[in-house]
């Protein structure tokens, strides 16, 4: 496999952590991180400190807040002219912070004040995005519902959310993106389906949850080189997961053959079987009425039988 196709960004995982409460540092940033609001109130209202300006790192005090769920923090640091659209230097706002940790409160606040959901940073990721890279399922799920939130929205490689998160194998986010309509045939640049990189990376129950949801053409998709999930995998050394590939494919080939004639009635669904039983009914009515019975050739084929026998073709 090619370095450009094996070779892909962890996504978010760039977010500075914040120092440890030995080395706590009487600063705004600091501040908000950890929630201390007495202290935020004395820096900013006494000491003259403003929330609008980032720390060495290039961070905003809103963006630690967010991270860390600091909801009491984000809305001081937002009535004090805390810019909630204030991009690092990677372009990432306070609300792609939020959805590290899944800080749905925080989210909510920053999205009621303004915040935009669409700004994707410098990878081209939005807050949906990073989302599904660290599978916070319940934070997608609110976005999305509540605010709108794209859940295809593409990155600069032209990876969706489903894409992260069937390569980082988050089973719960995955079927929830599914369950609104995901789209999973969508190839990235490298020709890579969420189905290509849940089987690069090993991914037992992504792989089992996007065969499930697709069909057969999701497992003869080819990605940029030419290659099936199950070949990835294969070379990738997963074997666990090659196998079920192969025969996931294998079984929808033993299908019932769409040439065939059972194939072609299988096509017609349930017509056939709802006309026979109206024909059926009407021959009946007549029979009874002519004859004053309810048999049509035999007493023990009755009405009741002929029902049963449409439910069971059906």
């Amino acid at each position: 496999m090619s370095l450009e196709i094996e070779v892909v960004s962890e996504g978010a995982a760039a977010v500075a952590k914040p120092p440890v409460e030995e080395e706590l540092k009487d600063d705004v940033y600091t501040a908000a991180a950890y929630g201390v609001l007495d202290k935020l109130r004395r820096l900013v209202e006494q000491g003259g400190c403003s929330v609008s300006v980032p720390d060495a790192g290039g961070y905003y005090a809103l963006q630690w807040s967010a991270l860390n769920n600091r909801a009491a923090a984000a809305q001081y640091l937002l009535e004090n002219g805390a810019d909630v659209n204030a991009v690092d230097q990677t372009g990432q706002t306070a609300l792609h912070w939020s959805a590290v940790r899944g800080s749905i409160q925080v989210a909510e606040l920053l999205l009621q004040n303004g915040a935009n959901l669409e700004i994707a940073d410098s990878h081209g990721y939005r807050i949906t995005h990073v989302a599904a890279q660290y599978g916070q399922t319940a934070l997608l799920y609110h976005v999305a519902t509540k605010w709108g939130a794209e859940i295809d929205a593409v990155d600069n490689d032209g990876r969706s959310p489903l894409h992260w998160a069937a390569y980082k194998g988050f089973g719960d986010c995955i079927r929830l993106l599914l369950f609104m309509d995901a789209y999973l045939q969508r190839q990235d640049m490298e020709g890579c389906t969420a189905l290509h990189w849940a089987a690069i990376r090993g991914n037992l129950e992504a792989c089992t949850v996007l065969v499930q949801a697709g069909s057969k053409e999701n497992l003869t998709i080819t990605d940029a080189r030419g290659c099936t999930p199950a070949q990835l995998a294969s070379d990738k050394g997963h074997r666990q997961v090659a196998l079920f590939l192969s025969n996931a494919r294998r079984v929808f080939n033993n299908r019932w053959d769409s040439k065939g004639l059972l194939g072609k009635v299988a096509k017609l669904g349930l017509a056939p079987a709802l006309w026979l039983l109206i024909i059926t009914m009407i021959i009946t009515f007549i029979n009874s009425v002519i004859t004053g019975k309810f048999y049509l050739l035999k007493p023990e084929l009755d009405l009741s039988f002929l029902v049963r026998l449409c439910l069971d073709i059906m």
